[in-house]
């Protein structure tokens, strides 16, 4: 198969949002309370698009999965309890979702495989990324990926796990 990762449109709105919706769904039925309150919605999606930081995983022309990608902008990544592993430029990874057809097939990897890629061509070594404590299928795939729990940040009043992941520079 033929996978693509590139910058949402915007009329792409509406079936980026059915893919938040269905992992908003999949949350809840999980126990979790991430994504339980309102957030995200399509007025985020709708801003990261705008502002060029709204990205996807295609199939020719099937949106597969959704992923915000932001460089050196997280307010809330300035206090951490605990340590990042590296104090310079960053990407920052938020709101992955895979579409239901599509789930556990190693797409949210890949996903975080194409933003690494993304980075190094933009000279950046570092790709931070949070997620709730009980946001156990996310917490696994940060740590098959490589990332290192470096501590707990606070988004909207309550405390989420923060992960870093180092990449090599090439030479």
């Amino acid at each position: 198969m033929n996978y693509h990762f590139r910058k949402a449109e915007l009329s792409e709105i509406t079936p980026i949002w059915e893919i938040l919706q269905q992992a908003i769904l999949r949350r809840k039925e999980d126990g979790s309370k991430q994504w339980q309150d309102g957030y995200p919605n399509p007025d985020v999606v709708q801003k990261d698009i705008e502002k060029g930081e709204g990205f996807v995983l295609v199939e020719g022309e099937i949106i597969i999965g959704y992923s915000a990608v932001l460089i050196n902008d997280e307010p809330a990544y300035e206090k951490i309890e605990g340590n990042w592993l590296t104090n310079g430029d960053f990407i920052v990874v938020h709101r992955v979702a895979i579409s239901e057809k599509y789930l556990g097939k190693g797409f949210a990897k890949m996903i975080l495989k194409n933003i690494e890629d993304f980075a190094v061509r933009n000279s950046i070594y570092s790709i931070k990324a949070d997620t709730n404590f009980d946001n156990i299928a996310m917490m696994k795939i940060f740590e098959g990926s490589g990332y290192t729990y470096c501590g707990e940040v606070y988004f909207r009043g309550s405390s989420r796990k923060a992960y870093e992941k180092v990449l090599i520079k090439q030479e």
